[in-house]
């Protein structure tokens, strides 16, 4: 791994993405990140990353402090899907958290998977469904033959920390 570790234990974006090799159907990943505070920088270049799922769609990470309206390529966004309900962004250089919980969708079904995204404590996201033409390869900028998940180094100094996914199963419906 290229990213370097924090004094105080955090993973630090540089040298690339990193991916885990897990694979996933359904789960919930707690994750918490910090953008750096770069006052200059405007648009996509404040503290941009992305929570790739699956390794293909991704929730943006990005400094959206006081943004309204929030777009689809904000922090909290599903990219290019979806933008955030709400501004639930703290200020660069604290701590936020997401709870983010994914479900596959079912193909002989022709459901698409459906993300939900609560983004320090506030659901930002709800149960959006991936459109049908994403579905096979994404929203761009991932790595679909990764795990469950691939964090994005898009160049700024993102920190990573208290990184963790619990699967669950999801039963689907028998229709008579």
């Amino acid at each position: 791994m290229n990213w370097p570790i924090t004094p105080d234990g955090a993973l630090q974006v540089q040298k690339g993405n990193i991916r885990a090799k897990e694979k996933l159907a359904n789960y919930k990943l707690h994750i918490e990140f910090r953008t750096p505070y770069m006052p200059t920088a405007t648009g996509q270049a404040r503290g941009n990353s992305g929570v790739y799922l699956q390794g293909k769609y991704e929730v943006q990470v990005l400094d959206s402090f006081g943004l309204y309206p929030l777009q689809d390529n904000d922090c909290g966004a599903i990219y290019h899907v979806q933008a955030p309900q709400s501004n639930a962004c703290l200020p660069p250089m604290e701590w936020q958290t997401y709870d983010i919980t994914y479900v596959d969708g079912n193909p002989a079904a022709k459901e698409s998977p459906t993300i939900t995204v609560v983004q320090n404590g506030m659901t930002v996201i709800n149960h959006a469904k991936i459109p049908a033409e994403m579905v096979e390869n994404g929203n761009g900028g991932g790595d679909s033959q990764s795990g469950f998940l691939m964090l994005q180094d898009h160049g700024n100094p993102v920190q990573f920390r208290n990184i963790w996914a619990q699967p669950f199963f999801s039963y689907e419906k028998k229709h008579d």
